[in-house]
């Protein structure tokens, strides 16, 4: 019967810093990954003038979900995944600011 309290490891590393109390946490997990795809993005983009709309839509969307990935977190590799994504979004977020803007053109 020993087998029926013993836990199981998750198949990845990835897996096993996310959810290191050993239960899974798919939205929070998938926050934190829409957050850190969302900034590399908008931090890709935004150094490019001609891109500032994607820039500066990838980064408010990053920012919303790195803060929302922040209040349902529950492991630390979930909250360290966040910030990096949260700041990255940041950037990528003013830099498109910067470069025209949410409408740049689009509207006036």
């Amino acid at each position: 019967m020993a087998h029926a309290v013993r836990e199981r490891a998750p198949a990845s590393p990835l897996g096993r810093v996310l959810n290191s109390d050993g239960r899974a946490h798919p939205a929070a997990n998938a926050f934190a990954a829409a957050a850190v795809v969302l900034g590399l993005v908008a931090l890709a983009t935004a150094f490019f003038p001609g891109l500032h709309l994607i820039a500066s839509w990838a980064g408010l969307f990053g920012v919303g979900a790195g803060l929302w990935g922040q209040m349902i977190s529950s492991t630390t590799g979930e909250r360290f995944l966040s910030v990096i994504g949260l700041g990255a979004a940041a950037v990528g977020f003013y830099i498109g600011i910067a470069h025209g803007g949410l409408w740049g053109g689009l509207i006036g």
